[in-house]
């Protein structure tokens, strides 16, 4: 699986699993199946509850009735994606189960910028019929994105399901009191710390050894803490994390 490699202002490099083709396209289609429901009930109030409400107060349907179906269409297919996408931080219903979602390609999450531009491009990418040109588009570049994408800056990747938000760490006992010296440590400092704790199984070995080597390099600068003899960098980190959070410093 492809991925995009993020550098972070730490210098700190991520990786995140880029979206196919495929988990894209099963997106897409659970997201068609909720438009099409999304017409059906705009047809179901344009037929009956539009009549009903014109002979109620006297107003004549036939005049601005097809205002009325052109701006549902118009609400459902294009505000449908930039709405979720704004609502969700990038994804929509289809996206959410198929585990992927937009996000810029610094890797932070989208805008309502973001949403509405990728999304004005989607009538193009879906040219000449079922994304032709999106298609295209996307197996012509290695990140997978569509016009939409290029134009907004955007990218899709996939999301990593965890049963915890902490990361998984092997320390089973308890630690000692916290270092007065790890007060040092920042708050970004000690997401960096739990972001590679998290997402350190799902790295190569030599970009993992590399990057617990200049997240250790960087604690250590900041708090003149030493690794004991026969501690790993993993455990390491885990120890200045778990010191940290037991000592109450941050929520």
């Amino acid at each position: 699986m492809e991925e995009l490699k993020i550098d972070t202002p730490e210098q700190i490099a991520l990786e995140l699993p880029l979206a196919g083709i495929g988990s894209r396209f099963l997106a897409l289609g659970i997201d068609t199946l909720l438009q099409s429901i999304l017409y059906a009930v705009g047809a179901f109030v344009f037929v009956f509850a539009i009549p009903l409400t014109s002979g109620l107060f006297g107003f004549r349907s036939w005049s601005w009735g097809p205002a009325i179906a052109v701006l549902i269409v118009f609400c459902v297919y294009w505000g449908y994606f930039a709405f979720f996408e704004i609502l969700w931080k990038g994804q929509t219903p289809g996206k959410r189960y198929a585990g992927i979602r937009v996000i810029k390609e610094t890797g932070r999450p989208i805008d309502a910028f973001e949403a509405i531009g990728r999304n004005l491009l989607r009538a193009v990418d879906g040219l000449p019929g079922i994304y032709g040109v999106g298609v295209v588009c996307m197996m012509l570049n290695k990140q997978h994105r569509r016009l939409g994408d290029f134009v907004a800056g955007t990218v899709v990747v996939h999301e990593k399901l965890t049963d915890q938000i902490r990361p998984g760490w092997n320390a089973t006992e308890p630690t000692a009191s916290a270092n007065p010296q790890l007060a040092n440590v920042s708050t970004e400092e000690l997401v960096l710390i739990e972001t590679y704790l998290h997402r350190r199984w799902d790295l190569d070995p030599v970009v993992r050894l590399s990057t617990s080597n200049r997240i250790a390099e960087r604690v250590r600068a900041k708090t003149g803490l030493e690794r004991q003899a026969g501690e790993s960098l993993d455990d390491f980190l885990e120890s200045v994390a778990r010191q940290i959070r037991d000592g109450g410093r941050f929520s």
